[in-house]
């Protein structure tokens, strides 16, 4: 089966699998003393050209969880997009954590969120009735698979920096975003002025893991302390800071996050020739947005899974992965084909 549901259906790439196997072949002093992470850190802080911390995690939810909760004291508000994955899909668990009020402000079409929509929130500072914005999250790219810019984040730095707050991205398919832009890993990050981001690594090709890079030093005081506290310590840290050293060395991650990008190109090109389907989103990153007439899904998914986004406009999301072969597109596009022409 090859699925198009999601990136995390894919298996984990060739490299990454040596990198575990090569971490594995000695004892190593664990919660991330060990050499390999002191390694991988120096990278980190050489790819995005600061001297940053970095914390690396078991999941997604816990490097949200972890980068707003540095940030944050429950009295505080968290501003996001009402799209966003911290708001719509991580259950309760942000909330949960932090204790802090969650704001949802309205996405524009592309999954963005505007300035002028951010500031509709910054209101009521200092008021002890009202909950205290302290962070804004974007996600990048989008959960439309669209891709803030560097302008675009700059400006958003900007307008949190004179309001007080923090910057926080969400980059569970950062790697994808960096791609698409062809632009540094610095470049949306240290030089757009952000001050944490959740960076993904098991989308990309790791087995698991993710990291939180922290930029700005008042976040890296106490955020060691919460790394333990909500539980995302890992004892043997090492198999997952191999795992991103790897992707890092020789910009690997440009290579697979390329071609996953270029396979949601092509599957886009291929769709909007089809008199039944319309896309409904910018193709900019590895995912494809496309409204497919309701009776198709089945057939199509006994083979080819893949998520329906909105069930009242019958718009379906395509994602592509590291490992998406051109053939596996041509096949299901002849399968949608068949299904077109038999009406």
């Amino acid at each position: 089966m090859k699925s198009f549901a999601s990136d995390n259906y894919a298996g984990v790439m060739p490299e990454i699998m040596e990198a575990i196997q090569a971490a594995n072949y000695n004892h190593a002093r664990s919660y991330g003393a060990d050499d390999i992470t002191a390694e991988t850190v120096k990278l980190f802080r050489k790819v995005f050209e600061a001297e940053v911390d970095v914390f690396f995690v078991f999941n997604g939810t816990g490097a949200n969880v972890l980068s707003i909760s540095s940030a944050t004291q429950s009295f505080n508000a968290v501003l996001c997009a009402d799209t966003s994955h911290i708001y719509c899909d991580e259950s309760s668990a942000p909330e949960t954590f932090t204790g802090c009020r969650f704001f949802p402000l309205k996405a524009n079409d592309h999954g963005k969120l505007d300035i002028e929509t951010i500031k509709t929130r910054l209101i009521r500072k200092g008021d002890v009735h009202y909950a205290q914005a302290t962070i804004l999250s974007i996600t990048q790219s989008t959960e439309y698979g669209t891709v803030y810019t560097q302008q675009e984040i700059q400006e958003i730095a900007a307008l949190c920096k004179d309001h007080g707050l923090y910057l926080h991205v969400d980059g569970s398919r950062f790697f994808n975003a960096a791609a698409a832009l062809g632009c540094s890993l610095a470049d949306i990050t240290s030089k757009a002025g952000v001050d944490i981001l959740s960076l993904g690594g098991t989308k990309a090709g790791m087995m698991f893991g993710e990291a939180v890079v922290v930029f700005n030093k008042r976040l890296a005081k106490e955020i060691a302390f919460k790394h333990k506290q909500v539980m995302q310590l890992a004892s043997k840290t090492r198999f997952i800071s191999a795992q991103f050293g790897r992707m890092l060395k020789d910009d690997l991650w440009k290579k697979t996050a390329g071609h996953a990008n270029k396979m949601a190109g092509l599957l886009n090109a291929e769709l909007s020739l089809l008199t039944k389907v319309k896309i409904t989103k910018p193709t900019q990153a590895n995912a494809v947005f496309a409204e497919i007439p309701r009776e198709w899904y089945e057939p199509l998914q006994e083979h080819y899974p893949f998520y329906v986004w909105n069930e009242h406009t019958h718009e379906v999301r395509l994602m592509c992965a590291w490992d998406t072969k051109e053939e596996e597109i041509r096949n299901f596009i002849a399968a949608m084909k068949k299904l077109q022409d038999s009406e």
